[in-house]
């Protein structure tokens, strides 16, 4: 009999999980409470202009060379990729900027241009220990159901013990980089990494680094943006013989003799599963939100252990002044001040650090368009929506300091038309129980990495999957983690099959 598997929620992880199971053979169903699929992964439309208000970098590849391989198809024939030489342009004021290439040797010569020789020597040490980090845990860690640290020490082996070490998991990261970069403003770039997984770079570990090093193994722009990748694995998931059923809010999940039996929607409709995988933030099953049989399988997770939450700008502007890049980072003058601001004052910074991808540019040197063009600018922002909504005059004091960043570097921006404004408070309304962060638990310090769980959870027959569970935030690491919730669910289910099948063989069902 065909296995009935239901699916809570449509981001990349719920998705990846879904196209995976509806390609060996399973009756998946995705139930997404929002009008369409992606979750992050989103676009909003401004002035009828759609513009990306989610993630914006991809990277890690084979995460999706590997899903569409199992669904039978190939990832380019389905999306157009491009991949990016200028991986991120970077700028403190009018004359200190740097751009960083998939090259490393074009960075190298960029990196001793800006700071000396020294640093560019430190920046190759760097890119060789961050792909050290990389090698050292891809197998065991990113590819592999949630270890503990034992498990981790285990399955690298007494050979792997020497890598594990010196990975530095105790170290701080911004600590770390003082091995390779004296100058700060290298220490500030390449500790920003922290924040891709919405964390201070003072408090992350070490092992962060291993950011560069996928980045360096290539940053592709996806036609259509990232939103409309969601949208492919989606139709892909469909094609394989998966429902997809948006606006439709389940209000908990279902248990019956301690094990999961189905969901129930805020409408009353009742729908059995053999299994649930529920690719929501742990913090809003340990919060109820999906009823108290499913409160063990999530997490509370405290405000001051929250990752970080952000405040987003998307608008069309034309830019003067400064060559923007597709990735453009302009950075604050103290970058301590800035997370001690945003993590321990709980407020927006006046000197703010600001991302700004400008989605029209290819992500290679030189690539312009003509007028106006569209922009996401983003700043860090405290994860406290759900307690403390920022007030306007707060939110128009962010855009004037945002505009002052800019324009200190040497840009400045004509808008043309309206704007859509995203606050901790609107992340958190979009995602409930979080507070607003982007990324589950705040990656501070070594433990951080192990309390995220994994996909197999202490309620039989759900699991976990998206960027607050194991391996991590992001879209390639979310994704991920839909295909190891996957794999675990097939891998229970064979094994239920198989022991009923002996149990059964010589006499009474025990079903």
């Amino acid at each position: 009999m065909e296995k009935r598997v239901i699916v809570i929620g449509a981001g990349i992880g719920g998705l990846a999980a879904a196209l995976s199971l509806a390609a060996s053979g399973f009756d998946v169903t995705v139930l997404e409470r929002a009008p369409s699929v992606g979750g992050k992964m989103r676009s909003v439309s401004v002035n009828g202009i759609p513009i990306e208000a989610g993630p914006t970098v991809f990277t890690m590849r084979w995460v999706f060379d590997a899903l569409f391989a199992e669904a039978g198809t190939d990832l380019e024939a389905e999306i157009g990729l491009r991949p990016a030489s200028l991986l991120a342009r970077h700028a403190w004021n009018e004359r200190d900027r740097l751009d960083l290439f998939a090259d490393i040797d074009a960075s190298a010569d960029a990196i001793g241009a800006f700071a000396g020789a020294r640093e560019a020597e430190g920046y190759r040490r760097f890119c060789a220990r961050a792909a050290e980090v990389y090698q050292t845990l891809e197998g065991p860690f990113i590819r592999a159901d949630r270890p503990s640290p034992v498990d981790l020490a285990q399955r690298v082996g007494l050979s792997g013990i020497g890598s594990l070490w010196r990975i530095q998991p105790f170290a701080t990261l911004w600590s770390a980089l003082g091995e390779y970069f004296r100058d700060p403003r290298l220490r500030q770039l390449f500790g920003r990494y922290a924040t891709y997984c919405g964390a201070s770079p003072f408090e992350a570990p070490a092992t962060l680094m291993l950011v560069a090093h996928v980045e360096q193994a290539g940053i592709w722009t996806v036609e259509g943006g990232l939103s409309r990748l969601a949208a492919v694995v989606a139709g892909l998931a469909e094609r394989q013989g998966a429902t997809i059923r948006t606006g439709e809010h389940v209000a908990r999940i279902v248990t019956e003799g301690g094990r999961v039996a189905g969901v129930e929607l805020a409408d009353g409709e009742r729908l059995a599963a053999d299994a649930v995988i529920a690719n929501a933030d742990v913090a809003a099953l340990g919060g109820g939100l999906l009823g108290s049989d499913a409160t063990a399988a999530g997490d509370r997770i405290p405000p001051r252990d929250r990752s970080l939450s952000a405040v987003t700008l998307c608008r069309t502007a034309e830019a003067r002044g400064f060559g923007l890049a597709h990735h453009n980072v302009f950075f604050s003058a103290d970058y301590r001040a800035e997370f001690d601001t945003i993590l321990r004052g709980r407020r927006l910074p006046q000197d703010p650090t600001v991302y700004v991808c400008a989605q029209d540019r290819d992500g290679n040197v030189g690539s312009a368009p003509d007028g106006p063009e569209r922009l996401l600018l983003l700043v860090n922002a405290p994860a406290d929506g759900g307690e403390r909504p920022l007030e306007s005059r707060e939110i128009a004091a962010c855009e004037t300091n945002i505009l002052r960043k800019l324009s200190a570097c040497g840009l400045t921006l004509d808008t043309t038309g309206p704007m859509t404004v995203t606050t901790p408070e609107d992340f958190a309304r979009l995602f409930p129980e979080t507070g607003g962060a982007l990324y589950g638990r705040a990656s501070h310090g070594w433990t951080a990495t192990f309390k995220r769980p994994g996909a197999r959870t202490r309620v039989p027959g759900l699991y976990l999957a998206g960027g607050s569970v194991h391996p991590g935030p992001g879209v390639p690491m979310a994704a991920q983690s839909g295909r190891l919730a996957a794999a675990a669910l097939r891998g229970d289910l064979d094994s239920t099959a198989r022991s009923r099948k002996a149990a059964t063989s010589g006499g009474t069902s025990m079903r």
